[in-house]
């Protein structure tokens, strides 16, 4: 894995943060990009197999790929993984600036319930990431001498009888006309373009391939022939970590869509109420303004079952003065949101769930002022430890004689999970990436400390048995000005959760 505080990353995140939609100045390549590429191809005026600035003109302006990201910032990202592969060249031996580099991204295939009948399809996000192509079976080729810069692009064949079934495909002239690429082959000759280009470095992720099908014909023959591929995935995520302005504005508008649900759920509640109903509440609320879908299947867990971290059942009463914990988000056009909050149903916290969740809410407020460039989430978690240790002593959960060793221990035992998590086109995003390396601007981030205290605990105080809060905020870290708090309009306070409560 590329190490993540070598000055070659630092390099790529402060190009990625300065870069701004327009005619911009590349230093990888000492050139100028623009909008469209440099031989603009005009849009199919037909449906493609994705929204494009005529058929969507609501979401997707002229010169963008996806709504919000132009081609000048897909072709920009492809640039800056061929950065990182040219300067990695010198660790794979003396052969390796000279040889050509090929580099092999796979979409994910259609997935089905059963039978014909598909599941919702949703993209991989590394592919989606250099492409912006939404379609099944597709892939990008990247290949260049010591630095892999030129792009290939592999979409399906249009098949009129397969449209009729599936709807339309943007077929070779729709991809190119939309993505700025201008080589562009139906699938099927992937693996005649591979073996043409005669690779001697090759760049795949070949332990899970994200098209089994497309691996098996096309890259698998390449693999049998030639060495063992290099792990591209831990260069792509060091680039995903760190987001640039579009992509900072597309997970704003998914952390508001999210917080303005949560606060509309929280209205709905009164006295006992079904978790299935908060459910429905809560995925109306974010489709209906804007989101695409539900970014994953949330936790919506009240009384007791709020102690079981990944409790997605959703299927049980919660009763007139138990609270409700609602761990969900949204994905808005790629970008995801990811949100906890915990409140009473009857809409009046109880002075001991007041208590716990003043405790928590604390803690999170510190947690998030430490949320600045250089810290690490590792950083953090120790210090949520350090601080919810001392609320666990003060509430009376630990007795006031224990050694600080038996207090730490306490809050790993009542908050088991990490402060957070990286976030972005994916809720837990870019795994590769350790928590213990400092954060830079522009990358996202969870704050989520929590306490749990299951009802049969006879070791607390009677008062907080049977109860689990969480509160969760999604973060930006910025250079100056603190940290961006994405999801701020979600109710916090307990005056506000109280407010949002009282509304109808």
């Amino acid at each position: 894995m590329l190490p993540s505080n070598s000055s070659m990353v630092r390099s790529a995140a402060r190009l990625l943060r300065t870069w701004r939609p327009g005619c911009v100045w590349c230093p990888c390549r000492n050139i100028s990009l623009k909008p469209g590429g440099s031989r603009p191809k005009t849009l199919p005026q037909r449906y493609l197999g994705q929204p494009s600035p005529f058929t969507h003109p609501h979401l997707i302006k002229h010169g963008e790929v996806t709504p919000g990201l132009t081609q000048t910032e897909f072709e920009l990202r492809r640039l800056r993984l061929a950065s990182l592969i040219e300067a990695q060249a010198d660790r794979l031996g003396p052969s390796a600036s000279s040889s050509t580099h090929v580099v092999v991204l796979l979409s994910h295939p259609t997935r089905y319930m059963t039978n014909d009948i598909p599941y919702p399809f949703h993209q991989n996000q590394d592919f989606l990431y250099l492409s912006g192509i939404l379609e099944p079976d597709s892939a990008l080729v990247l290949y260049g001498t010591g630095r892999p810069d030129q792009a290939i692009l592999f979409v399906p064949r249009r098949d009129p009888s397969r449209e009729l079934w599936d709807g339309p495909r943007s077929g070779k002239d729709g991809a190119a006309a939309l993505t700025g690429i201008e080589r562009v082959h139906c699938t099927e000759e992937l693996g005649l373009v591979l073996k043409s280009l005669k690779g001697t470095v090759l760049w795949y992720d070949s332990s899970l391939p994200a098209h089994p099908r497309l691996h098996q014909a096309h890259v698998g023959p390449l693999l049998d022939e030639g060495p063992m591929p290099h792990s591209l995935r831990p260069l792509i995520h060091s680039l995903r970590a760190v987001k640039s302005s579009a992509e900072v504005a597309l997970m704003q508008e998914a952390g508001r869509i999210s917080a303005q649900a949560f606060r509309r759920t929280m209205a709905m509640c009164r006295g006992d109420v079904d978790e299935a109903v908060i459910f429905a509440k809560f995925d109306f609320e974010n489709r209906i303004h804007g989101a695409n879908f539900l970014a994953y299947p949330p936790v919506v867990a009240g009384g007791n079952r709020a102690n079981t971290l990944h409790y997605i059942n959703n299927n049980q009463i919660i009763k007139d003065g138990e609270m409700v914990l609602l761990d969900g988000g949204c994905e808005y056009f790629g970008y995801v949101s990811d949100i906890t909050r915990t409140w009473p149903v009857n809409g009046k916290f109880s002075p001991a769930q007041a208590e716990l969740y003043e405790a928590v809410l604390e803690v999170q407020r510190s947690c998030l002022s430490m949320c600045s460039p250089g810290v690490s989430l590792d950083h953090i978690y120790s210090s949520m430890l350090a601080l919810l240790g001392r609320q666990l002593r003060r509430l009376g959960v630990v007795k006031a004689s224990s050694s600080e060793a038996d207090v730490l221990k306490a809050a790993r035992r009542y908050c088991p999970h990490h402060i957070g998590h990286y976030l972005g086109m994916d809720v837990h995003d870019t795994p590769e990436l350790s928590r213990s390396q400092p954060l830079q601007p522009g990358m996202a981030i969870t704050i989520e400390p929590g306490l749990y205290i299951a009802e049969d605990n006879d070791q607390v105080p009677k008062r907080f048995r049977g109860l689990g809060i969480r509160i969760e905020d999604d973060v930006v870290i910025r250079d100056e000005g603190g940290a961006l708090i994405l999801s701020s309009d979600a109710p916090k306070t307990i005056a506000d959760v109280e407010k949002a409560c009282a509304q109808r």
